[in-house]
């Protein structure tokens, strides 16, 4: 696999002007403004004729230890041994998303598939039904990685590309095939508990309405101060909740939220809240989160031993550890790369949602508050 990294500014276009136009698969990020008029995936489709073009709208865009929300970064791939599929499904809203998923996993399936990248729109879907629905048809064995798209703190719209220009309510997905694809993968967060633990006592897939029998958005105000209150759902990044099936207490996922009923007393997280799962509050440092970003590298870096030829790592972090640590953000990524390497090309963005196996079980979720990192190489020889 060949590798090269290029960006897009207001000021200069495409740079480095010339890349590998043999190159299969391009990956680019960069905010909902840069990207809506289409103009830049056009461009891309220009330099590069031959190759699937996956892209999104982000929170803020990674680029090696850089983090930025003014340029498109991108890289551009050129395998040799290794088949690749796109697809693309529309995501007409959450009640869809595990239909979405069956019809991505359909379109992959295939004895030699070696995993899954995926992006989705960040608001209309529920993403652990969208997993679901993938690894329902695939199997569990099959890493599927990637991450929701974003909108910065506006949560308005988020844009999806897959072969197309970017647009809302799409979901786009590529698949790597054979045996000479390597992928790891890694994903951890670096959060604290605080608070009492709760039980969830009545909610409806991914809307929370009750814990220990009292509306959610009252217990979950209490813990916060006036002003973040007035600011939900954009102050809830800083607060997640974390949860976890009491039957598998090993077990936990992190949830964000998206949206606030105040009439309902009601929050829509990112993805499934179940009943009778036990839920406790969450806040960061920023250590600990820096120390989850070099925890989630080292899990993929170390799950590649064998030579390869380029690798890259695709860094999907979420938009709440962003607003936690500011102009600290690039502790997390800096972190990254003492995992990796000076010679492995980082990039990546802040997103609504993560995508990579679970830890402990192996099976592939929606997280939320985690870096989750994907490396992606082939074997020499």
């Amino acid at each position: 696999m060949h590798a090269d990294q290029l960006s897009w500014s207001e000021s200069t276009g495409w740079h480095p002007a010339k890349a590998d136009g043999a190159a299969n698969l391009v990956l680019f990020f960069g905010t909902r403004q840069a990207l809506a008029c289409g103009n830049r995936y056009h461009e891309l489709k220009g330099i590069f004729p031959h190759a699937h073009i996956l892209g999104c709208s982000t929170g803020g865009q990674i680029c090696n230890d850089e983090v930025n929300d003014d340029e498109i970064v991108a890289v551009a791939l050129r395998f040799v041994d290794t088949r690749l599929r796109l697809a693309r499904e529309p995501a007409p809203g959450p009640e869809h998303s595990r239909k979405c998923g069956e019809a991505i996993g359909k379109a992959m399936l295939a004895d030699d598939l070696a995993g899954i990248f995926i992006l989705s729109d960040g608001l209309n879907v529920n993403g652990s039904e969208l997993v679901a629905g993938i690894t329902g048809v695939i199997g569990e064995r099959v890493p599927v990685t990637g991450g929701l798209a974003g909108d910065g703190a506006l949560f308005q719209e988020t844009l999806v590309g897959a072969d197309s220009a970017p647009t809302s309510r799409i979901v786009g997905a590529v698949g790597f095939y054979g045996t000479a694809v390597r992928i790891g993968h890694g994903s951890a967060g670096g959060w604290d508990e605080f608070g009492p633990r709760r039980s969830i006592t009545r909610s409806r897939g991914n809307v929370l309405f009750e814990l220990d029998g009292k509306p959610a958005l009252d217990l979950y105000e209490s813990y916060l101060g006036e002003d973040d209150v007035k600011g939900l759902p954009g102050t809830a990044l800083l607060f997640p909740l974390r949860i976890r099936n009491p039957k598998r207490p090993d077990h936990d996922i992190v949830r964000t939220i998206l949206a606030v009923d105040r009439a309902a007393r009601s929050m829509t997280f990112a993805g499934d809240v179940p009943e009778g799962w036990v839920a406790q509050l969450m806040r960061g440092n920023f250590e600990r989160l820096a120390e989850g970003a070099a925890k989630a590298a080292r899990q993929a870096a170390e799950q590649i031993t064998e030579q390869t030829g380029d690798r890259i790592a695709v860094l999907v972090s979420c938009i709440g550890r962003r607003l936690l640590m500011g102009q600290h953000t690039v502790e997390e990524v800096e972190a990254t790369g003492f995992e990796f390497g000076a010679n492995v090309p980082r990039l990546g963005f802040y997103s609504y949602g993560e995508i990579a196996p679970h830890g402990v079980s192996g099976v592939c979720e929606l997280h939320n508050q985690t870096m989750t990192i994907t490396s992606i190489s082939e074997a020499v020889g």
